[in-house]
């Protein structure tokens, strides 16, 4: 199993960046609340809905739009594990999500491979999916495989499970996958079970996790619904990351993307735990700014960065563990 070294634990050397005080996180944590009490969550799937009023929230069916009371979303946080072990196929490839820990993964979705060999540049296919997963599994300064690229030449409906058989066939590593759709999270458990002996030793070790995505602002779109309801049945860890984005789908400020980012990620965690409570979940950000100029995603930029920080502080605050997206 790997412990990371805490960051931020008091010991000589080390850097960590403190972006709000507790104060302050809490303000932000009473807006999200407000946000989600009054203005409420756009939420598309039919069973979500039912799942979300049978937990106590106030369900418009009409509008489709869920208004969560503070304490069903401060239950939820509660109910969750503060730690996650992402598994591998063998145990000294088990990575430890918990407070302070701190680990690392490639990027994800490549849709663009040049060829080492002939340098073309290329839409990437099933065959690089298998080629960089390799590499990501021989390389020991990378902790789990994210789906690093995507399989374009495999039919756009089934293409995440030929996305997830590339990478469970060429890593020893824990692998976390976007299903993109319940019907692909169904079968990528079926086959991460058929790998372990079973849908029960799954369970006890789960070495697939699910990536999915709420739409900026406020929206829990019926994909999104089905793989966190389908994650937290199975006890597969589902990370919920926003990608808002600040100045365009979110405030342009720090504190009012994060009271975005906050409210969208808390409402589907709060989905997983009125599902299953106690399923495993992660506090995910992809959250950025716009670049005024280009209208596109400033990945990699100081505000990028700055958010990170923010949101990790806000998923410590919460005694969730987190994932966030850098360069």
């Amino acid at each position: 199993m790997i412990r990371n070294p805490r960051a931020g634990s008091r010991k000589s050397g080390g850097f960590r960046l403190e972006v709000f005080t507790d104060d302050e996180l809490r303000e932000i944590h009473l807006a999200t609340l407000e946000v989600l009490s009054r203005t409420g969550v756009f939420v598309e799937d039919a069973e979500a809905l039912q799942i979300f009023e049978d937990g106590g929230a106030d369900v418009d069916r009409e509008r489709r739009v869920v208004c969560l009371p503070a304490h069903v979303v401060e239950g939820a946080i509660r109910s969750a594990p503060a730690k996650v072990v992402l598994c591998g196929r063998t145990p000294d490839h088990d990575v430890v999500l918990e407070d302070g820990r701190v680990g690392f993964t490639n990027f994800g979705e490549g849709i663009q491979v040049v060829d080492p060999y002939t340098g073309e540049l290329h839409e990437s296919r099933k065959a690089d999916v298998a080629d960089c997963t390799r590499l990501i599994d021989a390389l020991p300064e990378i902790d789990v495989v994210e789906r690093p690229l995507g399989a374009h030449d495999a039919p756009v409906d089934t293409a995440a499970l030929h996305n997830a058989e590339a990478i469970f066939s060429n890593t020893t590593k824990h692998a976390t996958i976007g299903p993109l759709t319940g019907f692909c999270a169904r079968k990528m458990i079926d086959m991460a079970a058929a790998i372990v002996g079973g849908h029960d030793k799954l369970r006890k070790r789960p070495l697939l996790s699910f990536i999915t995505c709420p739409v900026s602002p406020l929206k829990l779109v019926a994909d999104a619904c089905h793989i966190i309801i389908e994650g937290a049945r199975a006890g597969i860890p589902v990370n919920v990351l926003s990608m808002a984005m600040a100045g365009a789908s979110a405030p342009v400020s720090l504190a009012g993307t994060l009271v975005t980012h906050n409210a969208e990620v808390l409402a589907g965690i709060t989905l997983a735990q009125l599902t299953v409570s106690g399923a495993p979940v992660i506090y995910g950000s992809s959250t950025t700014a716009m670049d005024l100029r280009f209208a596109s995603a400033s990945v990699g930029s100081p505000e990028c960065g700055m958010i990170g920080a923010g949101v990790a502080c806000l998923a410590r605050f919460y005694l969730l563990p987190s994932w966030v997206a850098g360069a």
